[in-house]
C-alpha cells in the first residue's frame, strides 16, 4: 500500500513538473496554435521591429497603480491598462493619471469574473457599462475577458461594439504564484519581437508587478527593445508573406 501511494505520489509529481514545463518553456508555436484554434483574440503580433506589449490587468489601485505608473515613468515606458470598472469609482484622478502618461486604456469589463460564465445578452451588458465609465478618459479600443477564456459569440459581441479582444503570448502566472523573482525570469526568457506580457496590478499583486518592472524595464531598454502599448504593437505588424504557387 505504501508503495504503491509512492508510486501514486510520484506520478503526479511528474505531472505537475511536466506541465510546469510546458507552461514555462510556451513555445511560439504553442501560442500560434491557440491564435488558430481559437481564433478572434490577439496573443501576439508578429513584427520585426524590436516591440513589446505591456499589459496589466485588474486595476485601479490606489496602493499599487501609482508604483507601476512611477517604473513605466522611470523606464519611459507604456502600457495598456485593463481597468475593472467596480474599482474606478473613488480612483478618477488615478485612471486620468494612467491616460494622461500616455498609456493606453483596457477594458476588463465590470467585476473579476470569468466572463465567459455569462449568457450573451448580460455579457454584452457588461462591456458596454464598463465601456462608459472608460470612455470619458480617451479611446478604448481593447477588451480583455475575465479568466482568459472566450467563445466565438463573445467575440462577435466585443467586434460589433468596436472592440478587439487581446490575451498573450508572456504570462507568468503572477496572479496566482507570488514571486517577483519568477515573473522576471521568466519574462525575461520569453521577450522577443511583437511579445505581450501581461501582469497583473492590486494591492501585494500590484507591488510584485512594480518590482517586476523595476528588473524587467531596464533589462529590456539594454536589449534595444521598446515597451509599448498594445495599439502601437499592432500597428507593427509585418505583412504576411505572399504564398509560393505550388509547381505542378
Amino acid at each position: 500500500m505504501r508503495r504503491a501511494q509512492t508510486i501514486g505520489f510520484g506520478l503526479a509529481g511528474g505531472l505537475v513538473l511536466a506541465t510546469g514545463v510546458v507552461l514555462w518553456s510556451a513555445p511560439e508555436w504553442l501560442i500560434d496554435q491557440l491564435a488558430v484554434r481559437y481564433p478572434g483574440c490577439l496573443y501576439r503580433v508578429r513584427t520585426r521591429a524590436p516591440l513589446v506589449a505591456l499589459t496589466i490587468d485588474d486595476g485601479p489601485d490606489p496602493s499599487s497603480t501609482p508604483l507601476i505608473l512611477a517604473e513605466l515613468h522611470r523606464q519611459q515606458a507604456r502600457a495598456t491598462f485593463f481597468l475593472i470598472t467596480e474599482r474606478v469609482p473613488g480612483q478618477e484622478q488615478l485612471v486620468r493619471a494612467v491616460a494622461s502618461e500616455g498609456h493606453e486604456i483596457g477594458n476588463h469589463f465590470t467585476r473579476d469574473r470569468a466572463t465567459i460564465r455569462l449568457s450573451p445578452s448580460a455579457l454584452e451588458a457588461d462591456l458596454l457599462r464598463a465601456h462608459q465609465v472608460l470612455a470619458p478618459y480617451g479611446a478604448v479600443k481593447w477588451a480583455r475577458p475575465g479568466s482568459g477564456w472566450y467563445s466565438r459569440a463573445m467575440i462577435d459581441i466585443m467586434s460589433r461594439h468596436g472592440y478587439r479582444c487581446a490575451l498573450g503570448s508572456v504570462y507568468p502566472f503572477d496572479a496566482t504564484i507570488p514571486s517577483a523573482g519568477l515573473a522576471t525570469r521568466h519574462i525575461l526568457w520569453h521577450a522577443q519581437p511583437g511579445a505581450v506580457v501581461v501582469l497583473h496590478d492590486g494591492g501585494s499583486r500590484g507591488q510584485r508587478t512594480a518590482k517586476v518592472l523595476r528588473e524587467v524595464l531596464p533589462e529590456l531598454r539594454r536589449r534595444s527593445y521598446r515597451v509599448v502599448s498594445l495599439s502601437e504593437l499592432a500597428a507593427a505588424r509585418t505583412a504576411e508573406p505572399p504564398q509560393l504557387m505550388r509547381r505542378a
